[in-house]
């Protein structure tokens, strides 16, 4: 259960000699300490009445330093890992049975690698159940290296307090990461969180109770839970995340590589985020299921919003505005449904709504090439020979019967393509298929 590289103690012999031995300090290298499951514990000794309030051991300690300490609780649930603590430094005072202890302790991270720095109380230990053991305190986790999470980068701070029992652990903390980034872009913005969890401190889960988070300028809460795979080792984590003041703009930062973006404008959605565990980076296995609206919505491709701006005055019956040198900059809604799996963003049922026409599309990003594919359909309110002027307004009059459909004026069918920061918008008719990229043949 317990193990030793080395110790030594300084008292003196009127301490020896007290009913409870004082001992001044102790020194320990390498201590190792294995709690088995409660259930192969043996049982504990039996109180004794006549020492109702005394030391156990009837030995109190001043100072009790530790270096190179590892603290190993083992479970008995199959699939399950030992948890194990490393402990770089670790000083405790006014250490003695049924009372707590002041504890100051430096470990390292394992992941994300970082430096911890706690402070607190911690005890009476709890012989039958060492989760009610209780447990409070401060900490500082510093230099924290995120790219020792396969998929992530950045480096992370955090600090808060927490208290409890060791199988419960209430923790209220803040943490920042001023350059955050996901290995699919180049991209980084400053993340800032405020969150309370809840935490197992004998197998690590945690139950995040309150997120709030801030990326960039977008604005989000979240909610669910980090537990420890039963069947690889790490982590599966499982969040519902509500984001209603985001930036388009902000999440295309982080998950592409184009710039500028191809949007931007004010974001609102709703998502089931899960992170499985395994070696693949976190921009890969991580699956997302939600939707999403955009408002005021605005290509940063000058090009491109001048043809959409044109698109837009064409569709309201007004050609001769079209290429006006004033003509309004249009600003769109969209909203739609999306999912993620293998860094490949599916989005379905996407309505791109603008002064005039409509637009109904569904496609794929895929974040790691930073290409993205749509194909759908444009609905006008103004018929075909209203969109145009002169001659050609006079040649589609006869035709505007026949291309009215569902309501709509004219309805056609589209597709939008790019790669990095280019862009295409096109007429998608089955011809057209193979086409290269080029300026829009939507009507002139």
């Amino acid at each position: 259960m317990l193990t030793v590289n080395s110790f030594e103690f300084r008292t003196g012999w009127r301490e020896l000699l007290r009913p409870t031995t004082r001992v001044v300090s102790v020194k320990v290298k390498g201590l190792e300490v294995n709690i088995p499951p409660k259930q192969e514990r043996g049982e504990a000794m039996p109180d004794d009445p006549k020492r109702k309030g005394q030391s156990t051991l009837g030995i109190a300690v001043d100072t009790i330093e530790c270096t190179d300490a590892k603290v190993v609780i083992e479970t008995s649930k199959p699939g399950k890992k030992p948890l194990e603590f490393a402990i770089g430094r670790l000083v405790l005072k006014d250490v003695g049975a049924k009372k707590p202890l002041n504890y100051d302790a430096v470990l390292k991270n394992p992941k994300p690698v970082g430096d911890v720095h706690s402070t607190g109380h911690f005890g009476p230990w709890q012989n039958d159940n060492p989760r009610d053991t209780p447990v409070d305190g401060s900490y500082e986790f510093t230099n924290a290296d995120l790219s020792s999470i396969h998929g992530i980068g950045g480096i992370l701070s955090s600090t808060g307090t927490f208290g409890g029992t060791l199988g419960e652990i209430a923790v209220d903390g803040t943490a920042e990461v001023p350059a955050f980034r996901l290995d699919v872009s180049d991209h980084a913005l400053p993340l800032h969180t405020e969150f309370k969890a809840v935490v197992d401190g004998t197998t690590g889960d945690t139950r995040l109770d309150a997120v709030k988070a801030r990326v960039g300028r977008s604005e989000l809460t979240a909610a669910g839970a980090v537990t420890r795979s039963a069947t690889v080792p790490g982590h599966d984590t499982n969040l519902h995340v509500v984001m209603e003041r985001g930036r388009i703009e902000d999440m295309m930062t982080l998950s592409m590589k184009a710039n500028p973006t191809l949007l931007r404008g004010a974001l609102a959605t709703k998502t089931h985020l899960e992170i499985p565990p395994g070696p693949v980076s976190v921009s890969r296995k991580m699956r997302l299921e939600g939707t999403f609206a955009i408002h005021d919505a605005f290509l940063n491709d000058a090009k491109l919003q001048r043809q959409l701006d044109s698109m837009s005055e064409r569709a309201k019956g007004k050609p001769h505005l079209a290429n006006a040198q004033d003509a309004e900059v249009v600003g769109s809604s969209v909203s739609g449904k999306f999912s993620q799996a293998d860094a490949v963003l599916d989005v379905s049922e996407l309505n791109f709504a603008m002064p005039g026409a409509q637009v109904s599309m569904n496609g794929q990003v895929h974040l790691v090439e930073s290409t993205f594919e749509f194909h759908g359909k444009v609905r006008t309110e103004a018929t075909a020979s209203q969109m145009t002027t002169g001659w050609k307004s006079l040649l589609l009059m006869p035709f505007d019967r026949v291309l009215k459909k569902n309501g709509a004026g004219v309805e056609l069918p589209i597709k939008v393509t790019g790669t990095g920061s280019t862009y295409d918008l096109r007429l998608d008719f089955p011809h057209d298929t193979h086409a290269p990229a080029g300026p829009t043949s939507l009507p002139k």
